[in-house]
């Protein structure tokens, strides 16, 4: 099977953006309703934001809904998903348990056409914010991770490589050059759940940063806006073209974000500014 990177190909993808509350099994529903919508509008790959199946009253609502690795309700409606609709579904994120029972992983799954799991990514980077009227601290109830995960995607006789992140991810460069060290990137995943008050000055300037960097697509999936424990979250999930170019965008609600990665604009931009080639460090 020839890379995405060796023949021009086209990947129509989708992000999904939510409005998650406290019910766990009702978020789990909405968001396979967009993704649903998403594939019937034709996306091959969807990707749905950080915490799309809780954003809690309280930061330990997640460890309470957390699943073994491999089992529980969460794990297998996801699968089955992808299964039945025959799409490359990253659900970003589920908390998995760990060792220490106070806390979970905070974790992106992506599963196949075949309903089968393919990859799995624990986010590295965890966030901790004070600004006086909030306060966010995730290592109280997250085991941070700390292997950068490249996802195999198949599909249209194209592979794809899909550079697994997970929102504050975003601020560190090094993670997308660590993934794109030994080949390039044809995409990069970002799904996030942005605060409001960091989001409006930087969530657009770091995902066309890491995109033009990287000179790949980005997708990134996120919650956007008042949720029912009262947070504001930014939004603004979008598509950007190798070039630092949005491609769509969705500022708040629900709704999707969709559009397609062209392997043939990235292999003309990565030859008309080799930049990848010119790395010393």
């Amino acid at each position: 099977m020839m890379s995405a990177t060796q023949a021009s190909s086209r990947l129509k993808v989708a992000a999904v953006q939510t409005v998650s509350g406290c019910d766990a099994a009702a978020n789990l529903q909405r968001g396979l309703e967009l993704a649903r919508q998403a594939a019937a509008g034709g996306a091959r790959l969807i990707l749905l934001p950080e915490y799309f199946c809780l954003m809690g009253r309280q930061e330990s609502d997640k460890v309470a809904i957390r699943e073994a690795d491999g089992e529980g309700q969460m794990q297998a409606a996801l699968a089955a998903f992808a299964a039945e609709v025959k799409v490359w579904l990253l659900a970003g994120t589920i908390p998995l348990a760990v060792p220490d029972p106070a806390k979970v992983a905070n974790t992106v799954l992506v599963y196949g056409p075949d309903g089968k799991r393919h990859a799995r990514y624990d986010k590295i980077h965890l966030f901790r914010y004070a600004s006086g009227r909030e306060e966010y601290d995730e290592a109280r109830t997250i085991s941070a991770g700390d292997t950068p995960v490249v996802a195999e995607v198949d599909a249209d006789g194209a592979r794809y490589r899909v550079g697994l992140s997970v929102c504050y991810d975003l601020r560190f460069p090094e993670l997308y050059r660590a993934m794109g060290a030994d080949k390039p990137l044809d995409l990069i995943m970002v799904p996030a759940a942005f605060t409001y008050g960091t989001g409006k000055v930087h969530w657009e300037i770091l995902l066309r940063a890491r995109a033009i960097e990287n000179q790949c697509y980005v997708l990134a999936s996120a919650q956007g806006g008042t949720h029912e424990n009262g947070r504001r979250t930014w939004g603004h999930s979008m598509l950007i073209d190798p070039w630092g170019e949005i491609v769509a965008q969705l500022p708040e609600g629900e709704g999707l974000v969709a559009g397609e990665i062209d392997t043939a604009r990235t292999a003309d931009i990565r030859a008309k500014l080799p930049a990848l080639e010119h790395r010393v460090l």
